[in-house]
């Protein structure tokens, strides 16, 4: 019988993304905990700055079943996903802009995203995803961290490489502060959970899951 994992590097049609998704699903923690706060969740989701759609293709291959919604820069890498989708129900790929076109209602996924932009941005692209999320939705990031630990500048330089082989298309690298991602959203009524994700890796990422209360009632 094949795994999940096994199943999801099928998908793909080059032998570096096979290998790649292999090592990913079994690396990165921030799959199995993704898929463990979205049990059960009522809402559809926008997978922001989606890739080559791995986490959407996760989540479907372990049950999740509401509609997903992957949006990215890269048009060469939509297209890529986008000849794998029909495989799976309910899943759409896009070209878009993150800063004003996340469709409304949504939940939202946001992973390692905000260290591509400057801290002007980063905030809009928080405050923008708070907008369209509606009662009990949830917003989830998952970021490295700008601090002085050794895994922030082990994060910087791998990141650093991957834009120089041209991997990621990205004009910068000007990662987060925990305080700048935590107050944008709890100004906006958010209950907030933070976890290290590190998993085996040396990286200094986290996940920030930010919940819009179904009441009234907010932590403010």
């Amino acid at each position: 019988m094949t795994t999940p994992a096994q199943r999801l590097a099928s998908r793909f049609s080059s032998r570096f993304l096979k290998g790649y998704v292999k090592a990913k699903v079994s690396s990165d923690p921030v799959y199995a905990a993704a898929l463990q706060r979205l049990s059960g969740h009522p809402h559809p989701l926008v997978d922001v700055g989606c890739g080559i759609g791995l986490l959407s293709f996760y989540l479907r291959e372990h049950g999740f079943d509401q509609p997903i919604v992957g949006i990215d820069h890269d048009a060469t890498k939509v297209a890529a996903v986008n000849a794998i989708a029909p495989s799976y129900r309910a899943l759409s790929f896009k070209v878009a802009d993150a800063r004003t076109d996340l469709p409304p209602g949504h939940s939202v996924m946001m992973l390692d995203l905000l260290h591509y932009f400057t801290t002007d941005t980063q905030r809009q692209l928080l405050e923008h995803a708070a907008s369209v999320i509606p009662a009990g939705g949830m917003l989830m990031v998952r970021d490295a961290i700008r601090d002085d630990s050794w895994r922030y500048r082990v994060t910087w330089m791998q990141e650093s490489f991957s834009r120089a082989v041209r991997w990621l298309k990205a004009e910068r690298l000007w990662f987060p502060t925990r305080e700048l991602i935590v107050e944008t959203m709890t100004r906006q009524g958010f209950e907030v959970e933070v976890i290290p994700m590190w998993g085996r890796t040396p990286f200094n990422n986290y996940l920030f899951v930010f919940r819009r209360p179904s009441s009234g009632i907010t932590n403010r």
